[in-house]
């Protein structure tokens, strides 16, 4: 089946006592044995397992064409899970990207993870650099397409073959493209990895993260391991909330893509616009790539205010419609100056806001934008 189809049927079969389409909650901590002892439910405590967890990971996995999905509590628990599941006999060095959701640099500079691996950050846009990182003993590989908040577009094919080359696992991070429009494992990465709070859940009102496999082996005994043992596991309604979300994925993603291109485009020729960070735009250096390997171009975009960082709070502080919030990925549009919340280390330019193109009506959101900027621009005359 086609993916649009998976999304409302993969994991979501009628409740078999009621006929419900909708499935029940299953809050129940523990189930019944049996007069043996045995657990003829297939469940015996909801750390180990539950229906609705089951539910969603069947449904990713399907979804993502992979062997198995193993859910998480939240995105970063999901990646914590993927750099401490590395099988021994694989160096603990790993392999990132220069522009990357920054709490996974704040695991490694804020956590015991840090001091129990090695990290290189590199340019994943320069093979050469890339080639020249893993020639270094490689564990793991790191791939964030598009990336966080610059907006890069990484070639999954190119760095799952120099990953392959060093002998190192492959992970992509998922989160902003979601399966709809991006499948790594047809480029032959080894996991994938997903904030399902973002896109999949869709409404702001869940946080759950996840791991998908493209095939069976000893590191998915290990993750499952760690979800298992450390107990970062999704709640039953996190999960029903999360395959709900599934339910409306294609038709969302259609709408953030068709309004984040009409933003992208009219912030392109905006006089209080430096810069505009959009893979859609042929303008965009990874425009060719994303071409290649994703099926539209997503809701996500950052663009840059001609000034610096005062210019870019006043035009988000001028917006009226458009909410200032962090995240993404839900059905309001939401801007946030990127370097203000991540702080000192930060990548991102002072100018540049990120934007999450929500499902409100586009000219709606280019007149909000058009009032915000045109603001700065009078101030400048």
């Amino acid at each position: 089946m086609h993916p649009e189809t998976l999304a409302v049927h993969a994991g979501q079969k009628s409740d078999p006592m009621t006929g419900a389409i909708a499935a029940p909650i299953y809050l129940s901590t523990t189930y019944e044995r049996s007069v043996d002892g045995s657990f003829p439910s297939g469940f015996e405590y909801s750390r180990d397992d539950n229906p609705n967890r089951r539910n969603l990971e069947v449904c990713l996995a399907a979804l993502e064409g992979g062997a198995e999905a193993i859910t998480f509590a939240s995105g970063m628990a999901a990646i914590t899970a993927v750099i401490e599941s590395l099988p021994d006999d694989l160096p603990r060095r790993l392999v990132l990207p220069d522009d990357i959701y920054f709490g996974v640099r704040s695991l490694l500079n804020e956590t015991d993870i840090g001091k129990r691996f090695d990290w290189d950050v590199v340019d994943m846009t320069n093979l050469t650099a890339v080639r020249e990182a893993c020639s270094k003993p490689t564990g793991l590989v790191w791939i964030e397409t598009p990336s966080n908040p610059l907006v890069k577009i990484v070639d999954i094919a190119a760095i799952v073959q120099v990953a392959q080359e060093a002998g190192a696992i492959s992970a992509v991070d998922n989160t902003w493209a979601t399966p709809l429009l991006q499948r790594p494992f047809e480029f032959g990465a080894d996991l994938i990895v997903h904030s399902l709070t973002k896109y999949i859940g869709g409404h702001s009102d869940v946080m759950i993260g996840a791991v998908v496999s493209r095939a069976s082996g000893p590191q998915n005994l290990a993750l499952r391991a760690i979800q298992k043992h450390k107990g970062a596991i999704p709640s039953p309604l996190d999960c029903w909330l999360a395959l709900r979300g599934i339910q409306s994925l294609a038709p969302r993603m259609q709408a953030h893509c068709h309004n984040a291109m009409e933003v992208a485009r009219y912030l392109s020729g905006h006089a209080a616009v430096s810069a505009i960070h959009y893979p859609g735009l042929p303008a965009h250096p990874g425009f060719a790539v994303a071409s290649k390997q994703m099926k539209s171009f997503g809701g996500m975009l950052s663009f840059e205010v001609v000034g610096g960082r005062n210019e870019a709070m006043a035009v988000a502080g001028a917006l009226q419609l458009i909410t200032r919030a962090t995240s993404l990925g839900g059905t309001h549009t939401l801007i946030e100056h990127r370097a203000s919340v991540e702080g000192p280390d930060t990548k991102a330019p002072e100018s540049l806001l990120r934007m999450s193109v929500g499902l409100e009506n586009v000219l709606d959101l280019i007149a909000d934008l058009g009032q915000a900027l045109g603001q700065i621009d009078q101030h400048a005359r």
